[in-house]
């Protein structure tokens, strides 16, 4: 009864919300919603699937010894990169090791303790990284989460959770470095071209590729005409989810790389929130609105943006 009676007057209570992150990353949104009050929609605008070969990422794990640096940019691509490794161990061994064989604990270097003082021992553990430990990096913390859960520790996760903000973490560490970027089939080229612009030698590998879910077609367009089950609140946690929600509700347009926007009435009075600015950005190339912006760039920023917008109230129970 008082999780009822706290949902009832939570302040996101009559507001229908919108999820349309892929089907098995949906439940952490979603669930934080309802736990505002809020009532949740779930209509995948985006699908993960297996790139149609795994030789590149393969071949990287197999040769990731050559490899001084590691960046990885989404929970997808840790999934998919772990799940490849168990086909070749020693990728993994490689990541909590040096290359000389010694065994890393959880801080990433091995301390050497003695009197020799702080300075010595500063040295002691550059040397230590000197000897080839692979450097992480990971996007932001939820890709942070999903590395560290497998027990290997990552060394740079920026201040904000985009691709310029990891470049400005590392960019002065990778000069004459290699680097590994794991990343989906489509994804913007920022990391590469700026850290080749600054003296690293970077391949990129595909671990997974996203594509529009067709049976979702059908679903969001019946949500979208109905005034009974319209929401109040689009989320988009990715360029991906905006791309592709576009290409559901007109997917000529989109095949035909149009922007503007799409020619209907469905979203007429529904609000589109973004969990970051490349996904604002995103929206207004297809000339859609950003009407509510995470502050920070996470699911639970997003939900706490939603959650702020009673400032600028929803019509609530439009639908009773």
């Amino acid at each position: 009864m008082s999780e009822m009676k706290s949902k009832e007057s939570g302040p996101l209570s009559g507001v229908c919300v919108l999820v349309g992150r892929a089907r098995h990353q949906a439940g952490a949104l979603s669930s934080e919603l309802r736990q505002l009050g809020a009532e949740v929609i779930e209509i995948p605008f985006i699908e993960i699937r297996k790139p149609r070969s795994f030789k590149p990422l393969d071949a990287a794990l197999k040769n990731l010894s050559s490899y001084d640096w590691l960046i990885l940019t989404s929970v997808n691509g840790v999934e998919a990169m772990w799940e490849r490794m168990k086909r070749t161990p020693a990728g993994k061994t490689l990541l909590t090791t040096t290359r000389s064989g010694k065994t890393l604990p959880w801080n990433g270097l091995p301390w050497k303790s003695g009197p020799s003082g702080p300075r010595r021992e500063m040295k002691a553990r550059a040397a230590s990284a000197a000897e080839g430990r692979i450097r992480i990096a990971a996007i932001g913390p939820a890709t942070k989460k999903a590395i560290e859960k497998r027990g290997v520790k990552v060394d740079v996760v920026p201040k904000e959770y985009v691709a310029e903000s990891v470049v400005r973490s590392v960019k002065k560490k990778v000069r004459g470095k290699r680097v590994l970027l794991v990343r989906a089939k489509v994804a913007r080229d920022v990391i590469p071209r700026e850290l080749r612009k600054a003296g690293a030698h970077v391949d990129v590998v595909e671990a997974y590729e996203t594509v529009v879910p067709e049976s979702s077609r059908r679903k969001l367009q019946a949500v979208l005409g109905n005034p009974k089950r319209r929401p109040h609140v689009v989320t988009f946690t990715s360029s991906s989810t905006v791309r592709n929600f576009v290409a559901l509700l007109d997917s000529s347009r989109a095949k035909a790389g149009g922007r503007g926007r799409p020619p209907h009435t469905e979203l007429d009075g529904i609000r589109m929130a973004s969990i970051g600015p490349v996904t604002s950005a995103t929206l207004r190339e297809f000339g859609l609105p950003v009407d509510i912006k995470a502050k920070e760039f996470t699911i639970p920023g997003l939900v706490a943006a939603i959650a702020a917008s009673h400032n600028d109230p929803f019509p609530r129970d439009r639908r009773r």
